[in-house]
């Protein structure tokens, strides 16, 4: 009998002990929106070939908007070819299911391939007090193999409703390049600011804040950039709307007033109302 109850004694305390460390673990942190990482340069694409080198010549009769579409695939091309490695594993790992490393410390561990080439991608979520950090290792397989580093880390609040990236150039030169501030509203991101960070680089200080408001132009750039033709710094702002795709742009430095010029849903430049 004495042999029986300490059996069940022995149960029961093991029952509790392995609950009390399942629930230690507490729940993984919420992870950052695909399009923390992301601005939207839909309304911007330059798809015929006869577009591909913009050539911004004042007076032709979709001028208005190529100089938008110029000055924003600056930061697009910078996303879309030095980066799209980390933005491209950062997207996957919400399709992968975390694991449990320590107190507070969460892990997703996954495969990515672009164009072609195999990566190991393994981001790690740390719960602290007041926010969560993050820090996103990749390792190139086959050839041109590279150990994991750190190609981007980053902090978000606690209840993911925004926060900030640091993306780092290459494996070559893993230093900052770009730093990503985010905020969400709702279900969407509201806004997204990218900074150029390099250092050494006439390009640093240069950024691009896209946002979504309730005006009729519902979607917003503000660009401060190092224009390579002037050698100096320009503004810019630009306004459209993402159904319709008609728009606005000022620029002193490049159009030469402070007032806005426009284009309609087919890009044509037409007389602002």
């Amino acid at each position: 009998m004495k042999k029986i109850l300490s059996l069940g004694v022995i149960l029961v305390l093991s029952s509790v002990f392995f609950a009390g460390c399942k629930k230690d673990k507490g729940d993984p942190p919420v992870l950052p929106p695909q399009e923390s990482m992301t601005i939207d340069f839909s309304n911007f694409d330059i798809q015929k070939k006869s577009d591909e080198a913009i050539s911004l010549q004042k007076g032709t009769e979709n001028s208005t908007w190529e100089f938008a579409a110029g000055v924003a695939g600056i930061w697009k091309l910078i996303i879309n070819t030095t980066l799209i490695v980390p933005v491209t594993s950062f997207k996957l790992a919400t399709d992968q299911a975390p694991v449990f490393l320590s107190k507070n410390n969460w892990q997703w561990s996954y495969s990515v391939t672009v164009a072609t080439v195999t990566y190991k991608a393994r981001l790690t979520g740390e719960i602290r007090s007041n926010d969560v950090a993050w820090k996103m290792y990749i390792a190139r397989e086959g050839t041109g193999s590279y150990p994991e580093f750190v190609w981007f880390e980053g902090t978000s609040k606690i209840d993911g409703t925004g926060g900030q990236w640091i993306l780092n150039q290459s494996s070559l030169s893993p230093t900052p390049v770009l730093q990503i501030d985010w905020t969400q509203t709702g279900s969407s991101v509201g806004s997204i600011k990218y900074t150029y960070v390099k250092t050494g680089d006439a390009f640093k200080t240069s950024y691009i804040e896209y946002g979504l408001t309730t005006s009729s132009l519902n979607a917003y750039y503000t660009i401060h950039y190092f224009n390579s033709s002037t050698l100096k710094f320009s503004e810019v702002n630009v306004e459209w709307n993402t159904t319709t795709h008609n728009g606005r742009v000022k620029c002193l430095d490049y159009l030469g007033d402070t007032n806005w010029h426009c284009w309609d849903a087919n890009k044509i430049n037409v007389t602002c109302l």
